[in-house]
This record gives C-alpha cells, sequence and structure tokens, in this order.
C-alpha cells in the first residue's frame, strides 16, 4: 500500500488514451450505461467521483450533475479527463472540479447527494475500505444516493475483489440498499441516505 491508502503503483501507472479501453470495449461501455440507468433521480445537485482515472464515467455524469467532483491520484488521468470534459459543449454538462486526491486521505468539509465509487472500492484493503464507505456516508446529504459498481474479477494486485467492496458495502451503517445487479463480471449496488422512494413513487405513478 502507499501513503495514500491505496494500492502501490497506481499512483506511477502510465496514463495512455484510454488505458484499460474504457471507451473502447463494450465491457466498459455497458458498465456505464448500466450505472447510468440506475441511478434513482434524473438529476443531482453536487455529485462525487473519487477515483474517475480519464473521466470516461465522468463525461456521462456531468450530463446529470450541476455540479461534479472529479479525483484521482494519477495528475495525467486528470489532465485526460479535464481534457475530455472540455470537449463537451456547456449545454451538455454541469460545472466539473478536478482534485489531486485518494480515498485513503482525509475528505473536505463537504456534502454531497451522489457518490459514486466506481472501480476503485478494491484499491484499498478492508479497514481503509470501510473507513472510506462510513466517511462517504457521513459527507452524504440526507436525500443521496450512493452507488458502487466494480468488477468482479480476481486481480492479483488489488488488495480487494469486487464481491469483498460490496459486502463491505452492505454492512455500511446510514443507508439502505434500494438496487442492484449482478453479472458474472460487473457488480452494482445502489444505496439511498433517508426513507428510500422508488421512481415511479418519486414521480406521484403509484
Amino acid at each position: 500500500m502507499s501513503e495514500f491508502g491505496v494500492t502501490a503503483g497506481l499512483v506511477e501507472r502510465p496514463y495512455t488514451r484510454d488505458p484499460w479501453g474504457g471507451t473502447s470495449r463494450w465491457y466498459e461501455r455497458r458498465k456505464r450505461a448500466l450505472t447510468m440507468a440506475a441511478l434513482p433521480k434524473a438529476r443531482y445537485r453536487n455529485a462525487f467521483e473519487p477515483g474517475c482515472s480519464i473521466g470516461a464515467l465522468s463525461e456521462e455524469l456531468t450530463g446529470r450533475c450541476d455540479r461534479l467532483v472529479c479525483t484521482d491520484l494519477a495528475a495525467q488521468a486528470l489532465d485526460a479527463a479535464d481534457r475530455r470534459i472540455d470537449r463537451l459543449p456547456e449545454s451538455a454538462r454541469g460545472s466539473v472540479e478536478f482534485r489531486r486526491w485518494a480515498l485513503g486521505q482525509s475528505w473536505a468539509d463537504e456534502c454531497f447527494d451522489l457518490i459514486v465509487f466506481s472501480e476503485v472500492g478494491y484499491h484499498l484493503d478492508s479497514v481503509a475500505l470501510r473507513a472510506a464507505f462510513g466517511l462517504a456516508v457521513e459527507h452524504l446529504d440526507s436525500d443521496g444516493t450512493l452507488l458502487c459498481v466494480h468488477w468482479r474479477r480476481k486481480v492479483p494486485e488489488y488488495p480487494l475483489s469486487g464481491d469483498h467492496v460490496h459486502a463491505i458495502a452492505r454492512t455500511t451503517q446510514g443507508v439502505t440498499a434500494t438496487a442492484g445487479y449482478h453479472d458474472e463480471d460487473i457488480l452494482l449496488d445502489v444505496f439511498t441516505a433517508g426513507d428510500p422512494i422508488s421512481v415511479a413513487a418519486s414521480e406521484h405513478l403509484v
């Protein structure tokens, strides 16, 4: 583990234009589509995406968020994400802020109505991840959404598997599981702070 509480070597990992095929592989495009469809609200006021990498998911999130804070430890990744968002027309995106930061560090004194853990949880060990989920809940608005989505296959250099990440997420106090999806490759869980309300109920359909 590095001094930031994440897998050693991640900070120095070289970033190509698309290091994991995030924009070219159908797996990645499908995962983002599932993620966006699972969000229970059409729009969010203030969202937080730790571990944004090159901004493939950030690009889609900003279309549904008035403000989006994206973080990563790799400066090259943040630069690539910034360029990706900058290409979008202003009418298609909210305000986006990039910060160099990792889940193992202290959180800013700020709350969000959406926090997205996408492919980031298994870079922490179980103790650090439990602490990160606890801090996420503390920084979640009373009507907020916490979404987690991770690759399920074991990666030798990662401290945890996706299944372990989501097992920890599901035992986190202060949020209620409201939706989920899984297959052999992907785990996706949606949690809500406060009293859950279905999408249909929120639009007075039931």
